[in-house]
C-alpha cells in the first residue's frame, strides 16, 4: 500500500512543501530513503525503526522504499522523522487516517516521543501560505509554530500519542496557548547616561537609529567607542510583529532561537570577532546557513577593529550593504537571506591607535598609516553614511557626577522620526530613510532653494560619487524628520507648535541649510 503523507523543506526562508511516499514490497528487509537527503535523513531510518517498536507497532519486516518530493531540492535534518513513521504506519496498514491536508514536523527519539526541531517557524508559515489546515509539530515548538495565524497547531509529545490521535482514540486539543507580543519587555544594552561625554558621538547614533544608517567610529583606544555602539540598542524603536517574525525565523533556522523564547523581541546585536571565518560571516557550508550577516537582520552588525577583518570578508559586505540581502551561491544552486541591518564599525586610526591624538603621540610611520587607514576600500566606505571621531574624554566630563540624557528620552526622538517615516512610505515596501533607493530620494529629499548653493559646493569639495550624494541627502532627510519629531514631542503643550506640526504632516516637507549642515559634518575628513 502506498502512503503519502506532507512536510516540508526549507531553503533559505523559502521552500516548498515535501511528499513523502511511502511503499512496501515482499522481499528481503531493507529500509530506502530516496529524494537528494542529507546524512541527518539517512540515519532517520534507526531513529524510526525502533520509535515505532518502542511506541507499541510494529516495524515492517519487508522492503521498505520512501521517496522524498520534489527530488530535485534539498532535504536536511531530522524533521522529517515524523511524517516518515507516519507514513509507515498507514503503509502497513497499523493506522487508518486522512492526513492530506495536514503536515507533519519533528524528531523522533529512539522512545518515540518527539523533541525540539529547528526550522518550525518558517516550516509552519509555509504550509499555511500553501493552503494546509492542520500542522503536527512537538509538543515544545507549540508555542513557536502559533506565531502563524490561520492554521491549527496540534501539539504532539510523542508518536504514540499521534497514532491515538488520528485513530480518534484519544484526541490532542490544538494549540491554545497566548501568542507572544512583539514588544521587549527591557533592553539588555547600556544605558546612554552611563557614557561620559561624546556628546557629538552618541547625537550622531541618534541620528543613524532614527534613519536606519551606517556608521564608523574612529578614535584612540579607551574613548568609548565599543561601549558607545553596545549602547545603541537601548534607542532603537520596537520592532513591528512582522520585523520580529522575520528576524525569529533567521534564528529558528539557524538553531539559535532560546526554547523560551518564541518570538524574538529585541533587535538583534551581533557583535563578531575579527577572527571570524567567511562562511562565519557571510553564511555557508555545504548545507548553507545565515551566517552573522543574517542573523543582524533587523539590527545591528557590529564590527570592532574594522582594519583587522579579512580583505574579503569586509568586500563581501559590499552586496548586502546595497542590496538589503546576501545570496550564497553554491555547486547545487544559490540560497538568499535577509540582511537589512545596520552596519555599526569602530577603528582605531593606526595601529598604535594614538595617531592625531593631543596627549600621547603616535608611533607609527606615516606610510603604516596609510597601509592601516586603506585596508578599508573606498567602495565600503562609500556605503557608511556617518563618520565620527570619537576622542579621548576629558577628566573634567569624567569627574562630573552630573547625569546625562537617558535612553529612554533619547528613544521617544527616535520613535517620532520612525512613525514620520512609516507615514511617509505607507505602501510598506520600505521601513526607514536609509532604504530609499535614488527614485525615493528624488521624491522626498527635496532641498530649500537657499541650501542649494550649500550642497554644490560640498560636491566640488568633497568630490563625492553619486552614492554619497544619495547617502547626504537621506541622512539630511532623517536629521530633518528628528527637528520634525521633536516637535510632535512638545506639541501637547504647546498650542502653536501644534499647528505648525498639522501643517506640514510626514514631517519637514524641504530639508534646510541646517539640516544639510549637519548631514556633511558626518563626512570623512579624508578620503582613503
Amino acid at each position: 500500500m502506498l502512503a503519502k503523507v506532507q512536510s516540508c523543506a526549507v531553503i533559505g526562508l523559502e521552500g516548498s512543501l515535501v511528499g513523502v511516499e511511502v511503499d512496501m514490497a515482499p522481499g528481503i528487509p531493507k529500509f530506502f530513503i530516496v529524494g537528494l537527503t542529507d546524512i541527518a535523513i539517512q540515519e532517520a531510518k534507526e531513529r524510526v525503526r525502533f520509535a515505532i517498536r518502542n511506541s507499541g507497532g510494529t516495524f515492517p519486516m519487508k522492503r521498505i522504499s520512501v521517496n522524498l518530493a520534489p527530488a530535485d531540492i534539498k532535504k536536511e535534518g531530522p524533521a522529517y522523522d515524523l511524517p516518515i513513521a507516519v507514513g509507515i504506519l498507514i503503509s502497513s496498514k497499523q493506522l487508518s487516517a486522512d492526513v492530506s491536508n495536514a503536515v507533519f514536523l519533528g524528531e523522533l527519539s529512539m522512545d518515540g516521543s518527539l523533541k525540539h526541531t529547528h526550522g518550525i517557524l518558517p516550516m509552519v508559515a509555509l504550509a499555511k501560505e500553501k493552503g494546509v489546515a492542520t500542522a503536527y509539530v512537538p509538543a515544545e515548538d507549540a508555542r513557536e509554530a502559533s506565531l502563524v495565524e490561520g492554521i491549527e497547531i496540534i501539539p504532539v509529545s510523542s508518536l504514540f500519542e499521534l497514532a491515538q490521535h488520528l485513530q480518534k482514540e484519544a484526541v490532542i486539543s490544538p494549540y491554545q496557548g497566548s501568542v507572544p507580543t512583539s514588544q521587549p519587555a527591557s533592553i539588555s544594552a547600556p544605558d546612554m547616561s552611563s557614557i561620559k561625554g561624546q556628546e557629538h558621538a552618541k547625537r550622531a547614533l541618534e541620528v543613524a537609529a532614527a534613519g536606519g544608517h551606517n556608521v564608523l567610529m574612529s578614535g584612540p583606544p579607551g574613548s568609548g567607542k565599543t561601549l558607545l555602539a553596545r549602547s545603541l540598542p537601548s534607542i532603537l524603536p520596537s520592532m513591528s510583529r512582522e520585523e520580529a517574525i522575520e528576524v525569529t525565523k533567521i534564528y529558528s533556522i539557524s538553531g539559535l532561537l532560546p526554547s523560551d523564547t518564541p518570538l524574538i523581541n529585541e533587535r538583534p546585536f551581533r557583535s563578531p570577532h575579527y577572527t571570524i571565518s567567511h562562511a562565519g560571516l557571510v553564511g555557508g557550508g555545504r548545507w548553507p546557513r545565515p551566517g552573522e550577516i543574517s542573523l543582524s537582520h533587523r539590527g545591528v552588525l557590529f564590527l570592532d577593529e574594522l582594519p583587522e577583518f579579512g580583505n574579503a570578508g569586509l568586500e563581501v559586505l559590499r552586496q548586502p550593504l546595497e542590496d538589503r540581502v546576501i545570496t550564497i551561491s553554491r555547486a547545487q544552486g544559490s540560497v538568499t537571506f535577509p540582511a537589512n541591518f545596520m552596519l555599526v564599525s569602530a577603528m582605531n586610526p593606526c595601529p598604535c591607535g594614538y595617531h592625531g591624538d593631543p596627549m600621547k603621540s603616535c608611533t607609527c610611520s606615516p606610510s603604516l598609516v596609510s597601509r592601516y587607514q586603506k585596508r578599508i576600500s573606498g567602495p565600503l566606505l562609500d556605503r557608511i553614511d556617518i563618520f565620527v571621531e570619537v576622542p579621548r574624554v576629558e577628566y573634567e566630563k569624567l569627574s562630573d557626577d552630573r547625569m546625562s540624557e537617558t535612553s529612554e528620552e533619547v528613544r521617544k526622538r527616535v520613535e517620532a522620526a520612525r512613525n514620520i517615516q512609516r507615514e511617509r512610505f505607507s505602501d510598506g515596501k520600505l521601513l526607514c530613510n536609509a532604504d530609499m533607493t535614488a527614485v525615493e530620494v528624488r521624491q522626498f529629499c527635496q532641498v530649500e532653494p537657499s541650501a542649494q548653493a550649500l550642497l554644490q559646493a560640498a560636491m566640488k569639495r568633497l568630490a563625492l560619487s553619486a552614492r554619497a550624494f544619495h547617502r547626504i541627502l537621506k541622512l539630511a532627510r532623517t536629521i530633518a524628520d528628528l527637528s520634525a519629531g521633536s516637535r510632535q514631542a512638545l506639541s501637547t503643550s504647546s498650542p502653536g507648535e501644534t499647528l505648525r506640526t498639522m501643517q506640514a504632516p510626514g514631517g519637514d516637507k524641504m530639508i534646510t541649510a541646517a539640516h544639510l549642515a549637519e548631514a556633511l559634518q558626518y563626512r570623512p575628513r579624508e578620503q582613503n
